[in-house]
């Protein structure tokens, strides 16, 4: 089966929610208007309260209580902003997806994308432009598992979801990866190049050219995203950690693993936003 005709599966493919597409079209915009952005979140009650909660978390320490979502774009900016959307609209559009475990799924991604986040900052790579790509860096893995759940369950039980042989299993059974799927899908939902090219690269970044920076990022994270999940100890950690992408990027990876804080500090107060 071709990556189209995964496509054209009953429930492979969600609409992303009008709001959510319409910030995504704003990419492509020069001028944005705050007023215009914070009219159009006001009128959608679900996504404007969980933004409303999200801005006042303790993630973003604000000065004061954002009590509107006009509060949300003037104190966090309108990039923020687009990017908490974006990310809740397309948590919400994946309610499920059999035989997956979307909490666990969810709460890898998170980890995923605020570590890539700070290793972004250690970058010169746009951070809040690869929180959003790396948090469905691997949302190919839904539309799999939701488009041809029984093949998808069945390779669960020879390969986990989460281990990094995966992309290997599902080349050789489904003729491509949840990672092509991703930038398949971010191709079709009409996201930047960026987002395509940075998530179609980063399982295997090295073999890429141009090499991709930020998919090279992702893939930094993602490790580290699952070895908190697996609860991996520092030294195994620091053994298998993947040194010559480190080095590509420029990042001493023993002061990097030295100076990054815990996973749970750097995702409190985001929590809300994969539930």
């Amino acid at each position: 089966m071709t990556i189209n005709a995964l496509f054209q599966k009953p429930n492979a493919l969600p609409s992303a929610p009008k709001l959510v597409q319409d910030l995504i079209s704003s990419f492509k915009e020069e001028h944005v208007s705050a007023d215009d952005i914070s009219r159009k979140l006001a009128a959608d009650p679900v996504l404007s309260a969980k933004l409303l909660r999200l801005a006042n978390s303790a993630y973003y320490h604000v000065s004061r209580s954002v009590s509107t979502v006009h509060d949300a774009v003037m104190m966090l900016g309108f990039v923020t902003v687009r990017t908490l959307v974006i990310s809740s609209g397309l948590v919400n559009g994946f309610k499920s997806a059999p035989g997956l475990d979307l909490k666990q799924f969810w709460r890898y991604s998170l980890n995923t994308c605020v570590t890539a986040k700070w290793l972004a900052q250690h970058t010169e790579e746009n951070s809040d432009l690869v929180f959003t790509v790396a948090l469905m860096h691997a949302i190919g893995q839904l539309v799999i598992h939701a488009g041809i759940p029984e093949a998808a369950q069945l390779l669960d039980k020879m390969v986990n979801p989460l281990d990094p042989r995966r992309f290997e299993a599902e080349r050789n059974s489904f003729g491509y990866d949840y990672a092509q799927v991703g930038a398949e899908l971010a191709v079709r939902w009409k996201f930047p190049n960026e987002y395509s090219d940075a998530i179609r690269t980063f399982p295997r970044p090295l073999e890429h050219q141009p090499f991709n920076s930020m998919g090279a990022i992702i893939h930094l994270a993602a490790f580290l995203a699952r070895a908190n999940e697996h609860r991996l100890s520092r030294e195994d950690i620091r053994a298998n950690f993947p040194k010559e992408i480190g080095i590509k990027l420029g990042l001493d990876y023993l002061v990097l693993l030295g100076k990054m804080p815990p996973i749970s500090e750097l995702s409190c107060g985001l929590e809300e936003l994969v539930t």
